[in-house]
C-alpha cells in the first residue's frame, strides 16, 4: 500500500525537529493549568475504572506520557517519528515507546483503558479523521476514555519553518462541534469539552475533548 503524502511529510518532519522540539516544549505544560487539568481528569476517570493501560499515540518525545506516568497511570507511547521515539526512550528510559502509524496501530482489538491524542492529529486531512477515529475506538476496551487536543479554527495552514528548522508540514484547524461529530460517528460519546484562549506562543484558541467508548460494545 502505497504510503500517503501528508504521513510521509509528517514523519520526516519530526524526525528534522526531534531533538530541537523536545528542548521547546520539555516544560510547556507547568504554564497551562487548564491543560494539566483536562489531562489530571482523564487520568482520574481512567484509573477509577481500572480498564487497562493507556496508549499516548503521537507521544512525540514523551513528555505528556511521562506526565500521566507521574499521575499513576500505566502508559505507553507510540509514534510516526523514529526520531522522536529515540528522544522519547532516551528521556524517559523505564517508559515503553513504539513506532507505530494512528491509522493502523499494532494493538489488539480492545485492551486499552485510554487513548491520549495531545495535538497529534492535527497534521491528519479532516476527510480522514474517521480512520483514525475508528482505529482509537477499535483499541479502547469497553468503557475506555479518550482525550483528544487540536488547535481551534476552520482552516489548514502550512508551516514552512518551526522549531528553527525548515520544514513542510499541514496543520489542520477545527471546530469542536466537527471533532465531535466525527468522534460520535466512530461510535465514540463525548463526555467534557474544555475551550481555551490562546496562550501567548499560540495564535489560536485550543480545544480538549473527552470521550468513551460505550461499556456494552
Amino acid at each position: 500500500m502505497t504510503e500517503p503524502s501528508h504521513v510521509r511529510a509528517t514523519r520526516e518532519s519530526y524526525d528534522t525537529v526531534a531533538v530541537d522540539y523536545a528542548e521547546l516544549l520539555r516544560t510547556e505544560l507547568a504554564a497551562k493549568p487548564y491543560d494539566r487539568a483536562m489531562l489530571a481528569a482523564f487520568a482520574e476517570l481512567v484509573q477509577a475504572d481500572g480498564a487497562g493501560p493507556v496508549a499516548d499515540i503521537g507521544c512525540g518525545p514523551g513528555r505528556v506520557t511521562a506526565h500521566l506516568d507521574a499521575l499513576g497511570v500505566s502508559a505507553f507511547g507510540i509514534d510516526l517519528s523514529p526520531a522522536m521515539v529515540a528522544v522519547a526512550r532516551q528521556a524517559h528510559p523505564k517508559l515503553r515507546f513504539d513506532e507505530g502509524s494512528m491509522t493502523a496501530l499494532d494493538l489488539k482489538d480492545d485492551p486499552l483503558g485510554g487513548v491520549l491524542a495531545w495535538y497529534s492529529t492535527v497534521h491528519t486531512p479532516p476527510e480522514e479523521l474517521p480512520v483514525v477515529f475508528a482505529e482509537f475506538h477499535r483499541v479502547l476496551a469497553p468503557g475506555g476514555h479518550l482525550l483528544i487536543a487540536f488547535k481551534v479554527g476552520d482552516e489548514r495552514v502550512r508551516l514552512e519553518h518551526a522549531y528553527s528548522h525548515a520544514l513542510s508540514l499541514d496543520v489542520y484547524r477545527l471546530p469542536p462541534d466537527r471533532v465531535a461529530e466525527e468522534l460520535g460517528r466512530a461510535g465514540l460519546a463525548e463526555t467534557a469539552r474544555l475551550v481555551r484562549e490562546p496562550a501567548v506562543d499560540e495564535p489560536t484558541p485550543q480545544a480538549f475533548l473527552m470521550a468513551r467508548k460505550p461499556g456494552n460494545c
